[in-house]
């Protein structure tokens, strides 16, 4: 059997092609999934998809349509997904549930440091040959606080770096993380973090009730010169009340690897195009600002964990198996 890969990147595609070897034959392609490609699938059984494909219903009827029975998306989100149309199709959904959370932890601290540091702008005036301080001041991490929201695994790496730099821990999450908790971490309302951070970062799963956790009176909450950092999902943040705050000349610092309306931008080369996205367009202008582009998980670690259980899941389908990854059983 031939597996069609949608959204492959290059670094990707060897990856994915060494790792079904022996096993299924794959064909990778670089453009996204959507109504416009999703008739590409017809003939295959089996499909892998970005986080960033959109599969609707349309989509899913279109992929169910040319034979495609089981989809494999290499990613712990599925929000893109409608899962209840894909079992009232008969489709089979599995996601990766586990990947190494040093990955996204540490790139959430590259952010912080970037921003905090202005390394940005301190490269780019370097490359000019201008060597003025002027406008590059951060602050020492040491003896601050950092109001970890979600301390799940990924929450737990950054608060054990947190942690290391003799950070103070605050904590916001259903259930407590006894490892944080181990490190000092007190649990606090997210009023109470969000008042009293000077780092807040953002690890919770995107759900209907954490879509703009970070919302005009979340920030309106913080600190004028705290530093917010998002390697999540990025409807997590209301980006047009963030930007108003920006305006305001609020926040030291804001690192972003994620946009709430970043399908069909992130991933792809868009140098020679105009941006019509005016909300990001001027969120990036901000000198304060660093958008990055859903790059946390790119470590070769990472996807190289992320790459092997892909191949499990569509095992695991072909032999009748079933594992925690499965949201959508086979019927």
């Amino acid at each position: 059997m031939e597996i069609l890969a949608f959204g492959v990147q290059a670094d990707e595609k060897p990856l994915i092609e060494n790792a079904f070897e022996g096993h299924h034959d794959t064909r990778c392609l670089d453009v996204f999934l959507n109504e416009d490609t999703a008739p590409v699938a017809a003939g295959y059984e089996v499909i892998s998809t970005s986080v960033n494909a959109d599969l609707g219903p349309r989509v899913l009827e279109t992929l169910a349509a040319g034979g495609t029975r089981m989809i494999a998306q290499p990613s712990t989100g599925f929000n893109n997904i409608d899962l209840d149309v894909a079992e009232r199709l008969g489709m089979t959904v599995a996601r990766v549930s586990y990947y190494s959370p040093y990955s996204v932890a540490e790139f959430a601290w590259t952010l912080a440091m970037a921003v905090n540091r202005r390394v940005v702008r301190a490269s780019a005036r370097t490359r000019d040959f201008d060597f003025r301080l002027d406008g590059l001041m951060g602050r020492d991490m040491y003896g601050r606080t950092a109001g970890v929201l979600g301390t799940g695994k990924i929450g737990e790496a950054f608060a054990r770096i947190a942690h290391g730099f003799g950070m103070r821990l605050f904590g916001w999450d259903i259930a407590e993380n006894p490892v944080c908790v181990e490190l000092g971490m007190r649990y606090v309302p997210k009023e109470q973090l969000l008042a009293e951070s000077d780092l807040v970062t953002l690890h919770v799963p995107l759900m209907p009730e954490t879509r703009h956790l970070i919302d005009a009176t979340a920030l309106k909450a913080m600190k004028d010169d705290a530093i917010l950092v998002n390697s999540s999902r990025g409807c997590l943040i209301d980006t047009a009340a963030l930007v108003t705050e920006l305006r305001a000349g609020r926040f030291s610092g804001v690192g972003l690897d994620v946009y709430e309306a970043e399908a069909g931008l992130f991933f792809l080369g868009k140098s020679l195009h105009a941006i019509e996205d005016d909300t990001l367009a001027r969120l990036v202008t901000f000198p304060n600002v660093l958008v990055t582009s859903h790059q946390a998980y790119y470590t070769e670690d990472a996807v190289g964990q992320i790459v092997d259980a892909t191949v499990r899941n569509v095992l695991d389908y072909t032999t009748g198996r079933r594992s925690e990854n499965v949201l959508v059983p086979r019927s």
